[in-house]
């Protein structure tokens, strides 16, 4: 399993929503320019991210894009199963009929074991979590 380049904008472009939350809505281009992604593959993903629940978009004058639920209700699984598909380190965790010896294989029982205890840990880490470490990493950076 590899988290692709939507896995990864999807949590920064989630990240910069929470830094900027007490402000007014965030502008598509400030995220871009802000996190150095194109306006182009950013506008693809919030439409994920937006039909998922994890952001509201605002119309007019004012609008732009927040967060639709706090930072703590919002797991790295959730992210990265939105912006993804579900987690799978092999595709026999998923689909047992994809390998025809899938149902006795001891492989794919560690495989399947291991995979829940990665999408458990991936569960138990929030967007609040994340958020935590990069105010932590910004506050080093003033001297």
């Amino acid at each position: 399993m590899k988290i692709s380049t939507k896995g990864r904008y999807g949590l920064r472009i989630l990240l910069d929503l929470a830094l900027h939350d007490k402000a007014s809505p965030r502008l598509m281009k400030e995220i871009a320019q802000s996190q150095q992604i194109s306006e182009k593959y950013i506008s693809r993903l919030i439409l994920k991210l937006n039909k998922a629940g994890l952001i509201t978009s605002f119309r007019g004058a004012k609008g732009g894009l927040k967060l639709a639920k706090p930072p703590k209700e919002i797991t790295l699984l959730e992210i990265i199963e939105t912006m993804e598909g579900p987690v799978s380190i092999v595709d026999c965790v998923l689909d047992k009929e994809f390998c025809p010896k899938a149902s006795d294989c001891s492989a794919c029982r560690l495989w399947s074991s291991l995979n829940k205890k990665i999408r458990r840990q991936m569960e138990k880490i929030t967007l609040k979590d994340v958020l935590k470490t990069e105010k932590n990493k910004t506050k080093g950076l003033s001297v």
